[in-house]
């Protein structure tokens, strides 16, 4: 399984958990070394590589995190878009004349319905099997709307252009709900924490009084920082999930 598989079908508490267990295991591997320098006499090294790790790895846990809000943010506004493309659809249709208007009604409906209960599922894995659904769905609307444009229907450009609207957004929806961060920053960022807490053991082990308070909280803070980063990364699960409001709304406005 690659990296990508592994952040997405595991939760990111776990993920998290795992990275603070590492990064107490190399601080305390960096404590040992120190320790054992200095009971040799030598002396800690006049460097700011400390400094410089714990700056990259705030620049990385920064770098992630607004990426991962981002691409929050892009379903959340794919998710707008498509309620508002199905709404759009859907006033068009009933302003059409009888005998497609109720059938293209009905099948809206049981479009936003489907629609509806894939996202409360999180679009996960299992949306691949509902792709052919939608787009069966999608091709009968077509069909519907050439026999309302064959009757001679007067709101033949706004209808078909809703039609246009409607599939547009759905194919945008699916790209903004499978993008995820690239797992090259991720595996960056695990290995920075990682490390960087190993460099702090180290100068803490040529310390007389270390603060193994500070260091519990440093652990706390990037663990967490990093469990919401992933969780915003995983539209299919987590705590952090989408409102379907918009969508809830605009099928409760359809009526029965």
């Amino acid at each position: 399984m690659s990296l990508q598989g592994l952040l997405v079908d595991t939760d990111a508490w776990l993920i998290s958990l795992l990275l603070a267990a590492a990064m107490a295991v190399a601080w305390a591997v960096g404590w040992k070394r120190g320790r054992a320098e200095k009971a040799r006499g030598l002396e800690q090294p006049e460097t700011k590589l400390e400094d410089a790790a714990l700056a990259l790895l705030g620049l990385l846990l920064a770098f992630t995190f607004s990426i991962a809000l981002a691409k929050f943010d892009r379903r959340r506004d794919a998710l707008v878009t498509d309620t508002n493309a199905i709404g759009d659809f859907y006033t068009c249709v009933t302003l059409s004349p009888e005998p497609p208007r109720s059938k293209l009604q009905e099948l809206v409906r049981d479009y936003t319905r489907l629609r509806l209960a894939v996202a409360t599922r999180g679009w996960g894995p299992e949306v691949q099997k509902t792709l052919p659904q939608f787009e069966s769905m999608q091709g009968r609307m077509t069909e519907l709307v050439g026999q309302a444009l064959s009757a001679g229907t007067p709101i033949a450009i706004p209808l078909t252009q809703t039609l246009n609207g409607l599939t547009s957004s759905h194919a945008a929806r699916i790209v903004a709900t499978r993008d995820r961060l690239p797992d090259s920053i991720v595996a960056l960022l695990l290995f920075a924490a990682t490390a960087t807490a190993g460099l702090v053991g180290r100068q803490q082990g040529f310390s007389k009084h270390p603060s193994f308070a500070g260091t519990a909280a440093f652990i706390a803070v990037v663990t967490l920082t990093v469990c919401v980063t992933l969780d915003l990364n995983q539209p299919a699960r987590g705590l952090i999930r989408l409102s379907q409001e918009p969508m809830e709304r605009l099928l409760s406005s359809m009526g029965k």
